[in-house]
């Protein structure tokens, strides 16, 4: 944890129309990852403002809904972030600005084109508002 330099929110979007495609052909999935609007990443935050990372609650809205679609703290990831920090580090040289995405909470389902996401890290004041934009598979 002594590597951490702070943390932030990003949606980790995934078309799957495409990696379906890949799949049942047998082919890496990388395109299903890549397009436009896939990553949408929050401010960073310093690990000097954060007193317990795994106290921090996420949510994610689709269109406005009052009621969150997803929500989730680290406290109850399968893996904590120290373990998941060694099992990358073990086969990939982890560099100064490298973003590890930790996982999903439950509720991961549909958005589509023109669809708007917002969603946020409660205790640090983040927000993030993004349209969903096609991706090249639904182009």
């Amino acid at each position: 944890m002594a590597h951490v330099s702070g943390y932030c929110l990003a949606l980790d979007m995934t078309d799957r129309v495409a990696q379906d495609l890949a799949k049942s052909e047998g082919k890496p999935w990388t395109a299903a990852k890549g397009w436009h609007t896939s990553l949408p990443v929050s401010d960073f935050v310093p690990v000097s403002r954060v007193a317990d990372h795994t106290a921090l609650h996420m949510w994610l809205k689709l269109n406005g809904e009052a009621t969150p679609r997803q929500h989730g703290c680290p406290a109850r990831m399968v893996f904590d972030l120290p373990a998941l920090i060694a099992a990358v580090s073990a086969v990939h040289t982890l560099e100064p600005g490298d973003l590890l995405l930790t996982g999903t909470p439950e509720g991961v389902g549909p958005a589509m084109p023109g669809d708007t996401i917002t969603a946020g890290i409660t205790e640090l004041d983040i927000e993030i508002c993004v349209p969903v934009i096609a991706p090249s598979s639904v182009q």
